[in-house]
């Protein structure tokens, strides 16, 4: 393991082994579990800023989105021209397509660690103790198709986490359409209501750790954006 892999992994580890115990007279067996979600909390609230930002970015893009069908109607045909007359635009409105990509950016480097956390036996040169820690009898370390088998408790614990990466990913769908309309803008295409169950089949073939923050992080996600749009929309009849 290379020193620039080692040090963010060796400081993540002892960050939440000493989560594990202190939770672990309140919540026993399930510690490690809910210092995942805690530390992934933790990440989330660290970059809310860049949250608040990404969210000014996305509505900025759906209030853009009857201009921009206008521009690729107008440059059928053109790309060159399209590509300067939606630079020109997202210019002028102080916003980019990407705006709404930093905190996944960003964020990306602290789920690396978390998997990396939860496969590797060794870290620093000491016992990855993190590996003998259990969700409901699943290991926090162990993946779908490595335990016991789809029909067993290991694969029902998977399959609840499915499940709720599957509502929160229908929760934030549905938003997404409900904002889109309310923009004036079309409906999202099959393949953006589809990007959001990713997370589903993503969680399939990474440690039930990392499914855990990736769970934790997308219903943050949700419930960060209703929260930051309720404030921005009090803020504006307010003002």
């Amino acid at each position: 393991m290379s020193t620039f892999l080692g040090v963010p992994m060796g400081a993540a580890y002892h960050l939440v082994f000493g989560l594990v115990t202190v939770l672990s007279p309140l919540f026993g067996g399930l510690a490690a579990a809910a210092a995942i979600v805690l530390f992934t909390m933790a990440v989330r609230l660290f970059l809310a800023p860049l949250s608040y930002r990404a969210m000014k970015g996305m509505d900025s893009q759906a209030k853009l989105a009857p201009k921009v069908r206008e521009l690729r109607h107008r440059h059928s045909g053109q790309p060159e021209a399209l590509q300067s007359a939606l630079a020109a635009l997202y210019r002028a409105e102080g916003t980019s397509v990407f705006a709404g990509c930093l905190p996944l950016l960003v964020q990306w480097p602290f789920f690396s660690v978390m998997y990396l956390v939860f496969r590797s036996p060794v870290i620093g040169g000491i016992h990855n103790a993190l590996l003998g820690h259990e969700l409901f009898g699943a290991p926090l370390g162990s993946y779908l198709l490595s335990g016991a088998g789809v029909f067993s408790i290991h694969g029902a614990v998977f399959a609840g986490l499915f499940l709720v990466l599957a509502g929160i990913a229908w929760m934030a769908a549905r938003r997404t359409r409900a904002l889109t309309a309310t923009a004036g803008g079309a409906a999202p295409a099959a393949l953006t209501r589809f990007i959001p169950y990713l997370t589903v089949l993503f969680a399939a073939f990474v440690p039930l750790a990392s499914g855990l923050y990736l769970a934790t992080t997308t219903a943050w996600t949700l419930g960060e954006r209703e929260v930051l749009r309720r404030l921005s929309q009090r803020r504006a009849a307010l003002a």
